[in-house]
């Protein structure tokens, strides 16, 4: 185990892809969040759709997981999943999350900071029913964040809903649906070379966009 705490000590890469000016990128950080997500598309970067959604629990302890971006407009960042799950109690109570994308094939993340809230219902309708079947099942089967005796119950769970929207279009659970993150702050870094990394960040100030570079 030493060696091995040695080996991952020792880990490192040197950042040469490319760089990051405040000439070059676009003053709506809205319009180089959509460039930096084609040229990851581009370059097919797998998962490019996953990002770290970070929130805060009642007692002020912070906690991670990757959910995916399903839609993007206008600043608002939407993802789905259970209102009643760990994220959704988190953002019941305290709407400012996090969000985190990483592409390491371009040596890049992108950083987003705002306020959540509920989308309509609508949209989380037009959403649901565009999900395969397995998935519409699957929201109902899960009672997401709640602790299990055993894997055989949610699989039982998941067969009664199975039997139960049998022959008819499975409806979106009131428990189930999306959120939007919209955006009041982001930070684009770009690795480079010794740890000199490129930060240009956003701020939103009087519905004015403020960039700085940032130290690494």
């Amino acid at each position: 185990m030493d060696e091995f705490q040695k080996h991952i000590a020792q880990l490192r890469d040197d950042f040469t892809f490319s760089t990051l000016n405040e000439k070059d990128v676009e003053a709506n950080p809205f319009f180089q969040f959509e460039k930096w997500l084609l040229e990851a598309v581009a370059y097919k970067v797998p998962e490019v759709q996953a990002m770290q959604l970070c929130t805060v629990s009642s007692h002020n302890s912070p906690s991670s997981r990757i959910v995916y971006l399903r839609e993007f407009k206008n600043h608002n960042f939407i993802f789905y999943g259970n209102y009643n799950s760990k994220k959704g109690l988190d953002l019941s109570l305290n709407p400012n999350a996090a969000l985190n994308f990483f592409w390491p094939q371009l040596e890049r993340q992108i950083r987003i900071e705002g306020e959540v809230k509920i989308i309509s219902s609508e949209l989380s309708d037009q959403y649901f029913n565009s999900r395969p079947r397995e998935s519409q099942i699957g929201a109902w089967a899960s009672n997401q964040s709640e602790t299990i005796l055993k894997r055989s119950e949610l699989e039982e769970k998941n067969l009664f809903y199975e039997k139960h929207f049998k022959g008819k279009a499975v409806t979106r659970p009131p428990h189930w649906g999306g959120w939007s993150l919209e955006a009041n702050y982001y930070e684009f870094w770009q690795g480079r070379k010794s740890r000199l990394h490129d930060r240009i960040s956003y701020s939103l100030t009087q519905n004015s966009w403020h960039l700085n570079r940032l130290a690494p």
